[in-house]
C-alpha cells in the first residue's frame, strides 16, 4: 500500500509505520462513511408534526433564582431564523436518587457547546424532575448556557422516548424541524432501540460525546465497565 503521507515521527519503526498506515487507511474510509450517513440523514424526509405544542417549564436565566417559573411551548424554543431544534432528554425523573452520570457527563460538554450551535441551530435539555430539582442540580454543575425544561406537566417524554412504557428514563436525542408555520418530527437517536453489539452499548448519541470520542484514541479505550461518575471526589 502506498504511504497516504510523508510525514514521520520521531523514532518510529517501520512497523510501527505499516501498522499506523493501515490505520489511517480505516479511518479514511470512515471518514468517508460517516460523511456518507450524515448526509442520508440530511436527506430524510420530514416526518410527523408534533401532535400538540408542548407547554415546559423554564425558569430564569440566572440560575441563582430558583423561584421564577413561565411556561414555554415546544414552538417558542426556535429562535428567531433557525428552523431546526434539538431536543435531549436528560435521564433526570422525579423517582431517581441521582441524575444518570452518563448524560450529565455529555451536559457538561454541551454547555460549552451551544453557544457555538446556537449560530446554526436551537437547543435545549429536557428532564422529567420538577424544574427547582433540575435547576439547582444545573448550578452544581455550572451549566450556566443550557435552556434547561421540567417536562413534568406535559406527555413529551412518552411521545418522543425520553422515557419508557413502565415511566423510567432513557436518553434521547430528537430534532424538529420548521415547515410552512408546522413543526415536524426530523430524527431521533433511534440506535438507542436496536442492540449494541459484543461488548458495546448502544452508543446512539456518542457522535455528541466528546468524552467517548477522547478515549477511543487511546491505548486503554473506552474500558469494557468504565462510566463517567457524577463526581471524582
Amino acid at each position: 500500500m502506498a504511504a497516504p503521507h510523508s510525514f514521520r515521527f520521531p523514532n518510529e519503526s517501520e512497523s510501527y509505520r505499516k501498522a499506523r498506515n493501515e490505520l489511517l487507511q480505516a479511518e479514511i474510509e470512515l471518514r468517508r462513511r460517516v460523511e456518507q450517513v450524515a448526509a442520508l440523514r440530511r436527506q430524510l424526509p420530514v416526518g410527523g408534526e408534533i401532535p400538540e405544542d408542548y407547554g415546559f417549564e423554564e425558569g430564569a436565566a440566572d440560575l441563582s433564582d430558583l423561584q421564577s417559573v413561565r411556561t414555554v411551548r415546544l414552538s417558542q424554543l426556535f429562535q428567531p431564523g433557525k428552523d431546526t431544534l434539538a431536543i435531549y432528554s436528560f435521564m433526570f425523573g422525579p423517582k431517581m436518587k441521582a441524575a444518570c452520570p452518563m448524560c450529565s457527563s455529555i451536559l457538561d460538554a454541551l454547555n460549552g457547546t451551544v453557544v457555538h450551535a446556537a449560530q446554526r441551530m436551537s437547543l435545549a435539555v429536557v428532564a422529567k424532575s420538577p424544574l427547582e430539582r433540575i435547576r439547582t442540580f444545573a448550578r452544581e454543575r455550572g451549566w450556566n448556557r443550557l435552556r434547561l425544561l421540567s417536562s413534568s406537566g406535559n406527555d413529551y417524554n412518552r411521545d418522543y422516548y425520553g422515557e419508557n412504557a413502565e415511566g423510567g428514563q432513557q436518553p434521547s436525542l430528537n430534532v424538529f424541524v420548521r415547515r410552512g408555520g408546522k413543526i415536524h418530527h426530523f430524527v431521533h437517536s433511534e440506535l438507542l432501540f436496536v442492540p449494541g453489539d459484543a461488548g458495546q452499548n448502544e452508543r446512539h448519541v456518542d457522535m455528541i460525546w466528546p468524552l467517548w470520542n477522547l478515549l477511543d484514541f487511546t491505548p486503554e479505550g473506552r474500558g469494557a465497565d468504565w462510566y463517567p461518575s457524577l463526581n471524582y471526589r
